[in-house]
């Protein structure tokens, strides 16, 4: 068993949650996470990218000067792909390249759940009472910050309802959120921590011990 300690916002202990190691896969398992990691990287890929060649780009065909005669290398024309906003050897021209992979969902469910796996190991997860707040500032998600000791990239897990915890993590560098129940192993590998509240990780914990993961979506 994992002991999780659980503090308040004002960064002091209260309470210690108690997290079974099997129900997050029992051993962190890197070749999983490297997979997951790729496909979710993958999948996020436009394909979209295209170059020129010589023959795309615009500009004269004249040739630039006489071939003999001036003391110069010899030169074609301004198109050239050695010359500066001339086009490109071996142009790609495809207009959409696809770049997916795919994972079986018992995998993706397990990769999830050992990136969280992973970061309770590593003591990069930080939980908290309650991240409830009565109207969005920046200032008290960022003295909570500073008193949990994040100081490099975080990943805040929320749930449906905590907008005002959102609204007061939007504004800060390096930090970003995800609903609790969203939450998979590329954002979680991402992101040097996690900030979520007892409740919400006692939720997460829950469903992946009932359904043997979370229903989570590749990526786009």
């Amino acid at each position: 068993m994992i002991e999780l300690p659980v503090h308040d916002m004002s960064g002091k202990k209260v309470d210690s949650l108690a997290i079974d190691e099997s129900s997050l896969g029992n051993e962190v398992r890197p070749g999983l996470l490297k997979q997951a990691y790729v496909m979710f990287h993958a999948n996020r890929r436009q394909g979209s990218a295209r170059t020129k060649s010589r023959g795309m780009v615009e500009g004269s065909t004249r040739k630039i000067y006489r071939q003999k005669g001036t003391g110069n290398a010899r030169m074609g024309t301004v198109r050239t792909i050695i010359r500066k906003g001339g086009g490109v050897a071996f142009a790609k021209t495809k207009k959409t390249e696809v770049f997916r992979k795919r994972m079986p969902k018992r995998m993706r469910r397990l990769a999830n759940r050992n990136a969280l796996l992973a970061k309770l190991v590593d003591n990069e997860v930080k939980c908290v009472d309650s991240l409830d707040m009565d109207a969005p500032r920046t200032k008290s998600m960022e003295s909570l910050f500073e008193a949990l000791g994040i100081d490099r990239t975080c990943l805040v897990a929320l749930g449906s309802d905590q907008k005002n915890a959102a609204l007061s993590s939007r504004n800060l560098d390096h930090v970003d959120t995800i609903r609790v129940d969203q939450m998979n192993a590329f954002e979680l590998l991402n992101h040097r921590y996690l900030l979520v509240d007892k409740a919400s990780l006692q939720s997460f914990l829950d469903m992946a011990s009932s359904t043997g993961g979370t229903d989570d979506k590749e990526a786009a």
